[in-house]
């Protein structure tokens, strides 16, 4: 028997739990058909920046304000703003068009921290035809006046306003640093939230040291990292009401697996077709199969969240009580020579 693929994200019904992340691949049109002759289940379009809807809305405004007091007929040189598509209309273009070839979902990404002209390009990208959005939270707070409460209340404020401005599912995208994220997920939750997708990786500057510059720097995901949204989805699982998400570190089948064990509705891939091509898609796809096939699940939506906190045998295994043992069963490399103290020195 063939077991049923199929999921529920966001309310919607997809083929695979296997869904495309923001990345080049998802902004360009043949690798999404690739994606999606793969197997993806769904696709994220990359992010609309919020410094890309101020530049072009600070660009068109200085063009109407230009030399319009140098002669009175200035003021009728160009119609009203109104008339203008201040935003990246390439990339609501690229939506209308992923979804006129694409037969599974397609979500728009808006990344930034404040409202600006956030909510009305979320109502543009819902009459594009988005099927849902992400709203990519990513700031880095540097300012030592604002404090912890002051950085929630702004993200929650901001989920609350595009909640209102749009009627498709609304998915959150946010870091794991906060101080209390299971309340911090009831929070954005309660704020409109359909669905949280954990974590976004927040990318670390390097220096030059021939140039003595700050530079970017981007490197791909490793499997090891999934390992923060894989404890966190268990936790939240049947315990904060949305759609759950796990993205960062899923580079082949067994990954994508331990997320669903765990309560995810989807594992999101970006990292592993980057580097391997889309062809990695359909080993995941093929590895879930054929592993369900194996332990005899007859569909992903029999084993979504059996390993969860919930659910598991051990519930303290995704606390404090995982973090004693991996300590003390460590066992230093044998060149090292015996390890010492009632911790073996692990941690250290």
């Amino acid at each position: 028997m063939t077991p049923d693929l199929t999921t529920t994200y966001l309310g919607l019904r997809l083929r695979s739990p296997v869904v495309a992340s923001a990345s080049p691949l998802t902004g360009n049109l043949e690798s999404l058909r690739e994606l999606e002759r793969q197997g993806i289940g769904a696709a994220v379009l990359p992010s609309l920046f919020e410094e890309q809807i101020e530049h072009e809305q600070i660009d068109v405004h200085e063009l109407l304000e230009h030399a319009t007091h140098s002669f009175g007929e200035a003021l009728t040189w160009f119609p009203e703003l109104e008339d203008y598509s201040t935003g990246p209309d390439a990339y609501l273009e690229h939506l209308s068009q992923a979804k006129t070839i694409l037969d599974v979902p397609v979500i728009a990404s808006l990344n930034g921290v404040s409202t600006g002209g956030w909510l009305r390009y979320a109502r543009l990208c819902e009459e594009a035809g988005a099927d849902a959005l992400e709203l990519n939270v990513y700031a880095v707070e540097t300012d030592p006046e604002l404090s912890a409460a002051d950085v929630e209340a702004r993200t929650i404020g901001l989920v609350h306003e595009v909640r209102k401005a749009v009627s498709i599912p609304l998915a959150v995208k946010v870091g794991p640093f906060y101080s209390a994220f299971a309340h911090m997920a009831a929070q954005l939750q309660e704020a409109g939230a359909d669905g949280l997708v954990l974590f976004n990786r927040f990318l670390q500057p390097d220096i030059d040291l021939d140039t003595l510059e700050i530079s970017p720097w981007l490197s791909l995901s490793t499997q090891a990292e999934l390992r923060l949204p894989l404890r966190w989805i268990a936790i939240l699982r049947g315990r904060v009401p949305v759609s759950l998400a796990g993205t960062t570190g899923v580079h082949d089948w067994q990954g994508a697996l331990k997320l669903l064990l765990a309560g995810a509705d989807v594992a999101m891939v970006a990292s592993a077709p980057l580097s391997r091509g889309p062809e990695v898609v359909r080993e995941l796809v093929d590895g879930l199969r054929d592993w369900m096939v194996e332990r005899e699940y007859t569909s992903v939506e029999q084993l979504k969240g059996s390993l969860s906190q919930a659910s598991c045998p051990d519930p303290a295994a995704f606390e404090r009580g995982n973090y004693m043992r991996a300590l003390v069963s460590y066992a230093p490399h044998p060149a090292l020579g015996p390890a010492t103290g009632p911790d073996r020195g692990a941690g250290r």
